[in-house]
């Protein structure tokens, strides 16, 4: 996938100050453009769970209904014929969970969010989506599908960072050998509805595609799982010969495949296809081998970046390669500022050292994180809309491993002003990337 050398800014959109698809984020595309950027990342947009996380969504294809600007918007039969049609693998299993109006939902919802990225590509911004990994327990998808998953496991990861006693995420793990058989069409309909909606979609939790931990259902913590064998390489191969019109691998295995139905993506989508991986946490050569085979970028955290323990790490910034996203932070960690302001004596040094070699150095020490950022050989940098305002760890979106408390983060109206758009076009053009 080629990258520009640009930039941009993640905020979800239930962080807008109305939580919708509504005058506020068309304030916010046209906020992006007035600072030079050139990418708006979201997070998952399908209909969270009780806590709040998009990611473990009610369905891996629905989108949130009170997204929408006007939840009483009139719906013409040639829309709901239309929208039937384009959506039909997923969207009678939807509707039978969801209920009567169900449908209609989804159609306000398509028809705002259509009207709003062709108002964002007219101002040169594309649109980063997220796709997670895996699905919530009890989702329409894991009721719809059950043949499609394990039984007796589910999804975490082990100890790490975050936490000592690992993740227990709970979700249901995918019986990758049943998907085999029927040609990984569940995978590529997942990504068709994905690349409908997005421009680019960040593959949450990549390095599961090799190797993923499987916690006995029941443990009180991650600690019991074992690391299990993933697909590869299979299932993208297999949707980029859906999608994208990729010829099959020579000697490649012939599987038993469901019908795809005529109608196809809106959108003639590249090959590779256009995802970047997650690979934070635990990368093992594999891992980096099977992101690469596929051409995807991969990610790197500037907070990642200052372990005295690993100078080898992708994450310090001298170590940053060009294909990649560079990030000041992602939803899973502390803000800029909150990070910073955290951080002990001897490793705030190291920090500041690095900034002033870089020549980023600002009054703000989150403006010299977004600029260092900035400096990245990365093609593309991001930062979190938290970072710019310059917010303490109270703004941080989420918590990983803390079922409460989180993804409740929003912006007052105004509080992104001008200047803060001024100020990121400046370290926009001073690092070269400004969208041509």
């Amino acid at each position: 996938m080629h990258l520009p050398r640009t930039s941009g800014v993640q905020l979800h959109v239930t962080s807008l100050p109305s939580g919708t698809l509504g005058r506020d984020a068309y304030a916010f595309v046209d906020w992006l453009a007035a600072a030079g950027q050139a990418w708006w990342q979201l997070l998952p947009l399908g209909p969270p769970d009780r806590y709040g996380s998009p990611y473990k969504a009610r369905s891996a294809f629905a989108a949130w209904p009170r997204l929408t600007a006007n939840h009483r918007a009139a719906v013409t039969s040639s829309e709901l014929t239309e929208f039937r049609e384009r959506n039909r693998y997923w969207l009678d299993d939807w509707e039978r969970i969801a209920g009567r109006g169900a449908v209609a939902d989804q159609v306000r919802f398509q028809r705002d969010w259509d009207a709003l990225r062709a108002y964002a590509a007219d101002r040169g911004i594309r649109i980063i989506g997220d796709i997670p990994i895996y699905v919530a327990p009890g989702s329409v998808d894991h009721r719809a599908h059950p043949d499609l998953f394990l039984r007796g496991v589910v999804a975490g990861t082990p100890p790490d960072s975050f936490s000592t006693t690992g993740q227990l995420w709970g979700n249901p793990l995918y019986d990758w050998p049943a998907l085999q058989q029927r040609g990984y069409r569940w995978w590529t309909e997942r990504l068709r509805r994905a690349f409908d909606l997005v421009d680019t979609a960040r593959v949450d939790h990549f390095r599961a595609f090799v190797a993923y931990w499987a916690v006995p259902d029941g443990a009180r913590d991650a600690r019991a799982g074992r690391w299990r064998r993933g697909p590869g390489r299979a299932p993208f191969d297999a949707a980029a010969r859906a999608l994208a019109g990729a010829p099959p691998l020579v000697g490649a295995r012939r599987f038993r495949a469901d019908p795809l139905p005529p109608t196809a993506s809106r959108h003639v989508l590249p090959d590779p296809l256009p995802l970047v991986a997650e690979d934070l946490g635990r990368i093992t050569k594999p891992v980096e081998r099977l992101r690469d085979e596929l051409g995807l970028p991969g990610m790197v955290v500037i907070q990642f970046g200052f372990d005295p323990r690993d100078p080898d790490s992708p994450h310090r910034i001298g170590n940053h390669r060009e294909h990649r996203v560079a990030y000041t932070s992602t939803h899973d960690n502390d803000t800029a500022r909150g990070w910073y302001e955290s951080l002990e004596p001897d490793v705030r040094a190291a920090v500041d050292a690095e900034i002033r070699r870089c020549g980023v150095q600002d009054r703000q020490p989150w403006w010299s994180l977004i600029r260092l950022t900035f400096s990245s050989r990365a093609r593309v940098a991001i930062v979190q809309t938290q970072d710019v305002l310059g917010l303490g760890s109270e703004a941080r979106m989420n918590r990983p491993g803390r079922a409460t408390g989180s993804w409740r983060w929003r912006l007052d109206r105004g509080q992104l002003r001008r200047d803060h758009a001024r100020r990121l076009r400046e370290a926009t053009e001073e690092a070269s990337r400004l969208p041509a």
